[in-house]
């Protein structure tokens, strides 16, 4: 039997309006203090600070769920502020911000759609494979190219937007694939090389500003696989040329933010055998890299509390 591809003409790919979602603006939480009850988010900002002043990067790394938790105001007054060098997220990241830009709503249940085959199949979320597809043409990543499409072109709920307050400021926002991975691999007009090339676009923009790391933050709020793998590649390069020069990228700090249950310490790796031992955020991020130098940080709770504690603590802003 001869090997065949899907043929895509097929499908049927329907308007936003006829989806119901599960998250509106509503979600999205007001730029204000609260009280900080995580003394290591208040030593991860003492890091941030002093980052900002010696010039060392800080660089912000998250699964889509942070941006479907509403904590949009306090990233974007964190990085208009001059406190974050580079925002990391995968492909849903890039989905969901699109999604709350253009029509104030996002996410879908799975379960509902899954039933008769129309998850994710919808026509304006695949403008993104054409913003992409552009990118790829023009040398960009897919993270650069998107935060100028939303920026400049008409969104009316642009202001949440991530992407596009990363493009205002020149702060890259990188966008990690994984091909199949994502709604828009499903649509006709998706070019997975496209995808490819903007995304490695991307990997190299980011490696870029890893290379500032000594001195500075590395954090990963709810990314079990694409930021610890991201990061680990990228460290391995910028050490390698490192070396080179005489230089050692070994003094920062890293964070991380998620719901695992994890001992009090995470300096040392679970044992092999332990299914913590497969969490990657804790042996990547919080022991190997900087078991020789450096130091991490590990908070368990949801973004919705981390990242506005987080705020609070770095802009030294007391709720009232």
């Amino acid at each position: 039997m001869a090997i065949r591809k899907f043929d895509r003409s097929r499908l049927k790919v329907l308007p936003l309006a006829g989806r119901q979602h599960d998250l509106n603006l509503g979600v999205m939480r007001e730029l204000a203090p609260v009280a900080v009850d995580q003394p290591r988010l208040e030593a991860v900002a003492e890091r941030i600070r002093a980052a900002r002043e010696r010039g060392a990067s800080v660089i912000l790394m998250m699964g889509a769920h942070v941006v479907r938790s509403g904590v949009q105001r306090f990233i974007i007054d964190l990085m208009e502020r001059g406190y974050i060098s580079c925002l990391a997220g995968n492909g849903a990241c890039a989905i969901h911000d699109f999604e709350f830009a253009l029509i104030g709503q996002t996410t879908e249940s799975v379960a509902r759609y899954i039933r008769d085959g129309q998850f994710g199949l919808w026509q304006e979320t695949g403008r993104l494979n054409d913003i992409v597809n552009h990118a790829a043409r023009e040398g960009l990543g897919a993270g650069e190219a998107i935060g100028k499409a939303i920026h400049e072109g008409y969104f009316p709920h642009k202001e949440t937007s991530l992407f596009a307050a990363a493009h205002r400021l020149g702060i890259p926002f990188t966008v990690h694939v994984g091909i199949g991975s994502d709604i828009v691999h499903e649509h006709p007009n998706c070019d997975g090389g496209a995808w490819g090339q903007a995304s490695y676009t991307d990997f190299l923009y980011y490696t870029s500003v890893l290379e500032n790391i000594e001195g500075g933050v590395v954090m990963n709020f709810g990314s079990a696989i694409m930021a610890p793998e991201v990061y680990l590649k990228a460290l391995a390069m910028v050490r390698n040329v490192a070396a080179q020069e005489g230089r050692e990228i070994k003094r920062f700090s890293s964070l991380v933010c998620d719901l695992r249950e994890l001992p009090e310490n995470v300096s040392e790796e679970a044992p092999k055998g332990s299914p913590d031992y497969y969490f990657r955020p804790w042996k990547t991020m919080l022991v190997r890299t900087v078991d020789d130098g450096g130091e991490s940080f590990y908070v368990r709770a949801s973004h919705a509390e981390t990242v506005p504690q987080l705020w609070t603590s770095v802009t030294e802003t007391q709720p009232s």
